[in-house]
């Protein structure tokens, strides 16, 4: 994909998120309306965007690749997380739990989809939604224990439910089955999950923009840490994983997928997190919102390198 493709795609995402902020600012996207509209996403719009995604023709290259997704998204955060790890030794407080959850939590849904999708479309979605999985996974048992300290066995359990019933898990599954028994849906069908799949991009990216015109930027200007966990997030991170995925001789769509989601901003639910625990909330609202703003200009960047 050409570079000027590739600016063209995200800064129409980046017009969609001055959309969001406009909406915010003048009150017609109010917080309770940014619930129901991120509702709608999760709920609804991602799961038809991902079931969609697996409804097309598909060769041998593509099962293929299919089957080395989890294998390589599985890598990738095992790896990321120990990285992060690493790099973040020298923060001591509660920040280093922000840092590092929003480094192994990248924005897969809100940002990760609709890019995935404007570069290598509904192929670029199907190895997204694996790397989606590890992602529902992860969040809802390691990235818990970070602000909880532990899990209890009946909460362990209680999460792993939450997990299994998860739209987006189902929804992989399902395009698991329609790839493995090659079922043929009616055209209706298919053109209704499409059209209401395509809401992620837009809807992503209003929500975006809602939690960007909440920010308070002066108050954390003085902080390294803020520097230092976005430099990480954004580009230390993912040029180690490009390296090691190099140097192993893996170059594929697959790959630079997984390499383009550990590429992505802070998730959502460091901020969401942060807010329920009580634990650093505007730190953790203005990393998620600075880290987006940023990979509009840091992930063109990586995309002209692996693509």
């Amino acid at each position: 994909m050409e570079m000027s493709a590739i600016i063209d795609s995200v800064f129409s995402l980046f017009i969609m998120i001055l959309v969001g902020v406009y909406g915010s600012k003048r009150k017609i996207i109010t917080p309770e309306i940014n619930k129901g509209l991120t509702d709608v996403l999760i709920q609804i719009a991602l799961p038809f965007m991902i079931v969609a995604s697996f409804v097309f023709t598909y060769d041998d290259t593509i099962k293929s690749n299919v089957i080395k997704t989890f294998y390589f998204s599985l890598f990738s955060y095992l790896i990321v997380t120990g990285i992060s790890y690493i790099l973040l030794l020298p923060v001591k407080n509660n920040k280093k739990i922000i840092l590092h959850f929003a480094n192994v939590f990248t924005n897969t849904g809100y940002v990760g989809f609709p890019i995935l999708h404007s570069i290598y479309g509904a192929e670029g979605v199907i190895y997204g939604s694996i790397f989606n999985m590890f992602f529902v996974i992860f969040v809802w048992t390691y990235g818990l224990m970070l602000f909880k300290g532990s899990l209890s066995k009946k909460g362990f359990k209680e999460e792993i439910k939450k997990v299994i019933l998860n739209p987006s898990i189902i929804a992989v599954l399902i395009g698991i089955l329609i790839l493995v028994f090659n079922i043929q849906l009616p055209n209706a069908l298919v053109s209704s999950m499409k059209s209401i799949g395509n809401m992620t991009g837009p809807l992503s990216m209003f929500i975006i923009g809602v939690i960007l015109s909440k920010v308070k930027i002066k108050k954390h200007l003085k902080d390294w840490t803020m520097y230092y966990g976005i430099a990480t997030k954004l580009i230390i991170i993912p040029i180690i994983i490009y390296f090691i995925f190099l140097l192993a001789g893996q170059n594929s769509k697959a790959v630079n997928t997984v390499i383009i989601m550990t590429a992505m901003p802070a998730s959502a639910m460091t901020s969401i997190f942060a807010e329920s625990f009580e634990i650093e909330k505007e730190y953790a609202a203005l990393l998620v919102s600075v880290t987006t703003l940023l990979a509009l200009v840091t992930v063109p960047v990586l995309l002209k390198i692996i693509t």
